[in-house]
């Protein structure tokens, strides 16, 4: 993070002053953690719930000192005089990562704070910068280390990390992280939308140990518009800044050398001739990042993306997005936010037996696993910021925060060449406020990475009763006509799909990012009945039919891969907190209009081969 964005947040409130005074910011990111020298901080945490926030505020309201809060974390056995009215060795454990509301029956639909708790020892090395990561945590962080306040986090689904060199003791170390997921009007997400608010340290916490000057970011793709030009850049962080740098690609021989600035940048171009990354063929090669002072590995694909009139173009061919949407949740069980690998490959390999090429991680940046397991797997990635339904368009601190968590999940995320799209918001109202609000986002992402498209799920627009189309301003600024439309479900029945047609009035790539209704796994009746199983199949076999009559139609994601919590769906016996669109039921059990689905995806594959 640069200066000038620094002074942008705090200006936004984004960083607060006041109780924060003087604690240190996030540092910026640093990519690819698991490639590099890691101790593991997950575990079962000691926790203590504290819907209050006893153990930050006093009893004015006033924050109170680290050594007077549950940041102290005393040895509480130590003097039988003292009050003590906390107590975190004797309080109960959580899994990290997890989210709380899936462990423990009584946290189930609670919303607030949380302090977890790890003890742990640790060595410090000479010559050697630490680093605390959070894959996320939902949604404010405040971590503390051996009785100090290290810093703030605002956000449920970027990664971030604070630097602690100096600051771990060798020894036992106390890492006291204050969780506290309520929703908040002027939030991004803000109070409401349609999946469960799972609070917790929902993904890996971790130290990261570099070298005094290091590697901490990188970009590498190919230049927009060609396939045999590579066009990227190197950060080095850390006083011996100017370093000579190598660029190693093993199996291509290539080696490219380049010199960092004062400020450890350097850009850098070459040409070569890769085997480019599809779906069909996931090539990634064993890239090398080799600074006088560190050296980091990353595997990395190489593909063109694009469009020419109303075709999405990837490698210069014509490509039908075979797509459906997916939710972070966990494809067994109680739910709960997904986060290993294992629940990576279940649910992309339920997306692969789909016949999807293509999956939308939405409606917020899921785990970097997900995204790379995805890679490897062959398929195309939208992905999503919470900017969801109606959010303070005129509240310079909530646009602050969007924009962060889009900096955010695009500096993680851009070197994975199976990302494709960036998407920065998800039904959101007309309106100027709001138009002002996006395109700023869509220029963020196109100044930070020009070589993917940029969308929006927007909604449809009747102009008739027969005839619809999109009239969003947005589509002006987005680079394909991507939109969420439910005719059979909540417009009209399905039957309705037989009698409507689609206009469009700009010659961009028409993608449906949302359609479907809902069904109960192995809840039957008449086709004409909702929430059986029949209904739910001829609603897909019809939306088909009036897909295969819509004009430059590029790709679909149906809504939704998985059945997945939300408490918006509160009918007895039929959602019990379950949004019952999904494809696959909450058990892993495939719904007759998974089959459908499958059919047309099988017969779209055969005639790309045809061709």
């Amino acid at each position: 993070m640069d200066r000038k964005a620094v002074l942008t947040l705090l200006a936004a409130g984004l960083f607060s002053t006041g109780a924060f005074a003087g604690e240190p910011l996030p540092a910026p990111q640093i990519i690819n953690v698991e490639a590099r020298q890691t101790v593991s901080l997950d575990g079962l945490w000691k926790t203590i719930v504290d819907p209050y926030e006893n153990g930050y505020y006093d009893y004015r309201r006033a924050p109170l000192r680290d050594r007077s809060s549950y940041f102290a974390d005393d040895d509480f056995n130590s003097d039988r005089t003292k009050l003590y009215e906390y107590n975190f060795n004797t309080d109960r454990t959580l899994n990290v990562p997890g989210d709380w509301n899936t462990q423990r029956p009584e946290l189930y639909y609670y919303e607030g704070t949380v302090w977890y708790r790890n003890r742990f020892p640790y060595h410090p090395k000479e010559n050697t910068r630490t680093f605390l990561y959070f894959g996320a945590a939902n949604y404010e962080t405040v971590a503390g280390l051996n009785g100090s306040k290290i810093g703030r986090h605002t956000g449920g689904y970027t990664p971030f990390n604070f630097e602690v060199t100096g600051k771990l003791v060798d020894g036992e170390n106390s890492l006291i992280v204050k969780v506290d997921n309520k929703r908040l009007a002027e939030g991004v997400p803000t109070l409401n939308s349609d999946w469960w608010n799972y609070g917790g340290i929902t993904r890996s916490v971790m130290i990261v140990e570099t070298p005094m000057t290091f590697v901490r970011d990188y970009f590498l793709q190919l230049k927009k518009g060609s396939s045999n030009v590579a066009a990227g850049w190197v950060q080095l962080d850390g006083e011996q800044a100017e370093q000579d740098v190598t660029i190693e690609i093993p199996e291509l021989g290539l080696v490219k050398k380049v010199r960092t600035d004062a400020s450890g940048y350097a850009g850098f171009e070459f040409r070569f001739r890769p085997e480019l990354w599809s779906p069909e063929h996931p090539k990634l090669y064993e890239v090398r990042i080799i600074a006088e002072t560190d050296s980091i590995t990353d595997r990395i694909g190489f593909r063109t993306i694009g469009t020419k009139g109303t075709k999405i173009l990837l490698n210069g061919r014509e490509v039908f997005c075979r797509g459906v949407s997916i939710h972070e949740e966990k494809p067994y069980g109680m739910g709960g936010r997904a986060w290993s690998e294992e629940h990576a490959r279940t649910l992309l390999g339920w997306a692969k037996e789909l016949g999807c090429n293509f999956v939308r991680l939405a409606h917020y940046p899921h785990n970097e696993t997900m995204v790379r397991v995805a890679e490897e797997m062959g398929l195309m990635v939208w992905s999503e910021i919470p900017v969801y339904w109606t959010i303070q368009w005129e509240n310079p601190q909530t646009y602050a925060n969007a924009e962060a968590q889009l900096r955010d999940m695009i500096t993680r995320d851009k070197n994975r060449a199976n990302v494709v799209v960036w998407s920065v918001a998800n039904e959101t109202p007309h309106g100027d406020a709001r138009l002002k609000f996006l395109t700023s986002l869509i220029g963020k992402a196109r100044d930070m990475d020009p070589t993917r498209l940029v969308s929006a799920a927007m909604e449809k627009d009747y102009i008739n009763d027969s005839l619809i189309t999109v009239k969003d301003e947005l589509a002006e600024y987005v680079d394909l006509i991507s939109f969420n439309e439910y005719v059979g479900w909540y417009d009209g029945t399905s039957e309705k799909c037989d009698r409507v047609n689609w206009t469009f009035g700009i010659e961009k790539p028409v993608f449906i990012s949302e359609f479907g209704g809902g069904a109960v796994y192995g809840r039957h009746g008449d086709v004409n009945e909702r929430f059986t199983e029949e209904y739910m199949e001829d609603l897909y076999e019809r939306s088909i039919g009036m897909f295969e009559r819509m004009p430059g139609l590029a790709g679909t994601t149906p809504w939704v891969l998985k059945d997945f919590r939300s408490p918006r769906r509160q009918m007895r016996d039929i959602q019990d907190d379950y949004n019952r669109k999904g494809l696959v039921s909450d058990q892993g059990g495939k719904k007759k209009a998974f089959y459908v689905m499958q059919r047309w995806y099988g017969k779209i594959r055969e005639k790309e081969a045809a061709r």
